[in-house]
């Protein structure tokens, strides 16, 4: 079939079509992200479903079927394609690891940065023969870039091989969504400009059986001026309590060891219940009685870091004292201009209450370089914030304009000559400074959970400490998943190597 032929039979559209479906969408079901209006919000009651099931009408829809999805950005997005693989696996879907068999393949975007788009836009190029070579097999964006009106748009217009889009309000939509994917010949397009509701009880299909993710609330209210995520993921709302204690007794169960709490913001978890007292705090404190080894958490705002969670914190036991705490820029001006809603001074005063209550606490932060107007005095602010905090590592950026942000409006009078040259300088301090923090592991004893092989020699296993410091050593496969003892011999900058002594008989966590 040539493409006149795929044109007139409605496999494909034409540029023409697709801006007619542009309109036609953005009339009837698409909003556009709006700091105007986001600025806006209230106290709109969140719809809350303890109900998820798959529709009957669905359910072997799958049969036959192999579905592929691609994931990038944050562990929030690898949290949404656990539920949209346990969504297709409950509708009778195979999962394959390449797109070549695959009958359903899905992008999962992350929008943070300009980077990440191009990534996604150069993947849809590069599916577009294979979808010439099978037109049954549906294409499909999904995740934060597809609550972007300008991506919508770009999509709409040029990439006709795409079959679905739908946003990350949309996930518990997927089996409608294919469903009218199928049937249609036009571009199936769901994205929702709602904050989005509470959705339990969905299913999950979790990457292994030694650490999980869980969710335990969604968006963030902090605007940020750089940054797109309250508009792509809606307003903070909180999972309940119950559930979320719940999923993780569940995990326990299960036999894993490990889990992470998610949020783009943890630390206001609770904030938006009105009719209960409850904060990330609390539900640390009830978490850590339940017997898994280890309870971690991200993405943290220093604005919301408060008394208490500290306080439940420097209990220990299974909460690690390993606190990733984003503070973006040493400069209380460029602080102020990202509307990050805390200055230098406030930031250290934090940093000083954790250590105090955590003394052997380990700090890892993120850091943006070259935001509009950074001045040398600035950026030298946050080389020497870096070193007073004494932080163990960072993820470092340069600052990426995303369009519809404050900061994307703003003069930018650095050059990337400048920009790359303060990166460089900032990485170099990191690197000293992870590798200083290393030093002192060497002829210690440290546990780690063995989470496989190694990627660079399968003869050899390798796994985290509590302070989240990766470890390879040579021990038998039959550790994976345990928590074990091992020895360090060598520290290395982003690493150590060591000598397996044995397994950990850990003790009952439950009080």
């Amino acid at each position: 079939m040539n493409e006149e032929q795929r044109l007139q039979s409605g496999l494909v559209k034409s540029t023409a079509a697709a801006e007619k479906d542009y309109s036609k969408y953005f009339e009837t079901v698409y909003t556009p992200p709006s700091l105007k209006n986001a600025k806006k919000r209230g106290k709109e009651e969140i719809a809350y479903h303890d109900d998820f099931q798959i529709e009957e009408r669905f359910l072997g829809m799958g049969n036959g079927r192999k579905f592929y999805i691609r994931t990038y950005g944050c562990q929030m997005n690898e949290h949404d394609t656990e539920v949209m693989a346990g969504i297709f696996t409950s509708l009778g879907y195979e999962s394959t690891n390449t797109v070549d068999d695959a009958d359903v393949v899905l992008l999962n975007t992350c929008a943070i940065r300009e980077n990440a788009e191009n990534k996604v836009f150069g993947e849809l190029g590069h599916l577009k023969p294979l979808k010439l070579e099978r037109p049954d097999m549906l294409i499909g964006v999904c995740g934060c870039m597809s609550q972007e009106e300008s991506v919508v748009k770009k999509i709409l217009q040029t990439y006709d091989q795409v079959d679905m889009i739908f946003g990350t309000h949309n996930i518990h939509r997927l089996p409608n969504i294919l469903h009218e994917a199928y049937m249609s010949k036009e571009m199936v397009v769901e994205v929702w400009s709602k904050e989005g509701d509470i959705i339990e009880n969905l299913p999950k299909v979790r990457h292994g059986n030694i650490k999980a993710w869980v969710n335990i609330m969604y968006g963030c209210d902090k605007f940020c001026t750089y940054c797109i995520v309250p508009y792509t993921r809606g307003k903070e709302r909180s999972r309940r309590p119950q559930d979320i204690i719940q999923e993780v007794r569940q995990l326990a169960a299960n036999g894993y060891k490990e889990i992470m709490l998610l949020g783009q913001n943890v630390n206001a978890y609770g904030k938006d219940f009105e009719d209960l007292d409850y904060r990330l705090g609390d539900l640390m404190d009830d978490l850590r009685k339940i017997n898994i080894p280890r309870i971690r958490f991200t993405t943290s705002h220093p604005r919301d870091f408060d008394d208490h969670l500290i306080e439940v914190l420097a209990k220990g036991g299974n909460l690690l004292d390993h606190i990733h705490l984003p503070v973006q820029s040493g400069s209380s001006d460029i602080l102020k201009i990202m509307a990050r809603k805390y200055s230098r001074e406030q930031y250290l005063q934090l940093v000083g209450k954790i250590k105090k209550a955590i003394p052997n606490v380990t700090l890892t932060t993120d850091i943006i370089v070259g935001f509009p107007n950074e001045t040398d005095e600035q950026f030298e602010e946050t080389l020497s914030l870096y070193k007073e905090v004494g932080f163990e590592m960072a993820y470092t950026y340069i600052y990426s304009p995303r369009e519809g942000t404050p900061a994307a409006k703003m003069v930018d009078n650095i050059s990337m000559e400048v920009k790359k040259e303060r990166l460089q300088r900032l990485n170099k301090l990191v690197n000293e400074m992870s590798a200083e923090a290393m030093k002192p592991y060497k002829g210690t004893v440290v546990k780690v959970l063995v989470e496989g092989e190694s990627k660079r020699n399968p003869e050899v296993l390798a796994g985290y400490t509590e302070k989240n410091k990766l470890v390879n050593f040579r021990a038998p496969r039959s550790v994976i998943g345990e928590i074990v003892n091992v020895k360090i011999t060598e520290a290395k900058t982003w690493s150590l190597d060591g000598e397996f002594i044995g397994v950990v008989e850990e003790d009952k966590v439950m009080s």
